[in-house]
């Protein structure tokens, strides 16, 4: 089998096939059996005429079918395009047309907004439903995996093969189709293994919804290395304190206004968090003041922190645990095997204490934006990816975020950071 991120799923069912893969409110599965319904749904998916290349979207909150999607498209060569669950009707519309998905795939939960749109599909073939009841205009999700092999596909596979087109926030206007390739994807769940002390034994709380970057690729990591991810599909702050005490929850990451919600919980206190022995923050600047306070919530365990995007599959950079209470609200150096600069506007690394726009260059960098060349022409330039964040630097090359580019007000020469201003604001008792 050519090295891919399907791959991963074919080893840790070989290794450990009585293990549980996925745990949440609706049942457990093995690597093993998952891999036999991964399977049974790429031939179901197979059947209907699609195939290596073909771009299938799909739309989900965090459950198991999700997860059996993503590795069944990816089996075959297929082109995962995972959608934001909580964008509205007419946004979904737009990023499915963009996408040229040839079917969908959701849960019966979005059925209505499915139905909203439908009209407006015309290159949807296939509107395929996670439904335990006949009778919609769709295809049942379980008729497709009736019947079919447990068997491999048989379909080549390579690292250069497309994988996924994940849609960014749209940040700087209208969101745009990052084109990762398989290769983007294996290097950035090894980079994770290796730089976020990911273990084999790990039991790991999924939180982050899976449609966005960080969640993918914190979920291929973990399959690699054969943990069990036990899934929520909500926020909820006392159910996440029941699992990690009931599921003895090892590592888990959150954004920082979930930890200080966790914070916050009333009844925290009642519920053990002793088996957490790995936190790690992403999304945003997690201040020193609550990062003290949540190791005190979990006292065995050690921080992390991330920065990254969609163009280079989340990771990008990552703050050590030996670096967390040394280096405040800064976002580390670059992973292994990535490479990471702060550059002016003529493209040279800039000098300790000034500001200049972050850069990477590396194997986690996307192919492209999906049919945009002139967008992608003004991101990646000569190998390296110019993110559009604001950067200093310190003596030691860790790198502090300042801003966006395109936020910055110029003001009698002198560029303004309005990340700053709204630093200063959060520190007035008059500003809640």
């Amino acid at each position: 089998m050519a090295m891919n991120v399907g791959y991963f799923l074919v080893k840790s069912a070989s290794k450990y096939p009585q293990k549980l893969i996925l745990k949440s409110d609706e049942g457990s599965i093995s690597y093993r059996n998952f891999n036999r319904r991964v399977n049974r749904l790429a031939h179901g998916l197979l059947s209907l005429g699609l195939k290596k290349g073909d771009k299938i979207a799909t739309l989900f909150f965090n459950c198991q079918q999700m997860c059996e999607c993503y590795f069944a498209i990816i089996k075959f060569g297929g082109v995962v395009v995972p959608l934001n669950a909580r964008l509205k009707a007419q946004e979904l519309s737009g990023l499915i047309d963009h996408s040229d998905a040839r079917a969908l795939i959701f849960h019966t939960e979005f059925l209505t907004v499915v139905e909203q749109i439908r009209r407006d599909l015309s290159k949807v073939e296939y509107f395929i439903e996670v439904n335990d009841k006949d009778g919609s205009n769709t295809i049942r999700y379980e008729s497709l995996l009736t019947g079919q092999p447990e068997n491999e596909p048989g379909i080549e596979v390579t690292e250069e093969d497309d994988f996924a087109i994940v849609y960014t926030a749209g940040t700087t206007g209208r969101p745009k189709g990052c084109l990762l390739s398989h290769r983007n994807y294996i290097w950035a769940s090894l980079n994770g293994i290796m730089d976020m002390d990911i273990r084999h034994e790990d039991r790991n709380l999924v939180v982050f919804p899976m449609f966005h970057t960080a969640g993918l690729a914190s979920f291929f990591q973990r399959v690699a290395v054969g943990n069990t991810l036990y899934l929520m599909k909500s926020v909820d702050i006392q159910k996440m304190l029941e699992i990690i005490e009931r599921e003895k929850i090892t590592s888990l990451a959150l954004v920082p206004t979930l930890f200080n919600a966790l914070l916050q919980y009333p009844d925290l206190e009642k519920y053990d968090r002793s088996s957490v022995r790995y936190f790690t923050s992403a999304g945003a600047i997690f201040p020193v003041e609550l990062k003290r306070q949540t190791t005190k919530v979990f006292p065995n365990a050690i921080a992390g922190e991330i920065y990254g995007m969609s163009e280079e599959a989340g990771l990008g950079t990552r703050l050590l645990p030996k670096d967390v209470f040394r280096k405040i609200a800064c976002v580390g150096q670059a992973f292994t095997n990535h490479e990471v600069r702060v550059v002016n506007e003529d493209g040279e690394d800039i000098k300790p204490g000034e500001v200049g726009e972050i850069i990477f260059r590396g194997p986690v960098v996307m192919k492209g934006y999906y049919k945009d060349p002139e967008a992608t022409k003004e991101v990646i330039r000569d190998g390296w990816l110019y993110s559009g964040d604001m950067a200093r630097v310190d003596d030691e090359g860790y790198i502090y975020i300042v801003d966006r580019k395109k936020d910055i007000i110029v003001s009698g020469g002198i560029n303004i950071y309005p990340r700053e201003i709204e630093d200063v604001l959060y520190t007035h008792p008059d500003i809640a």
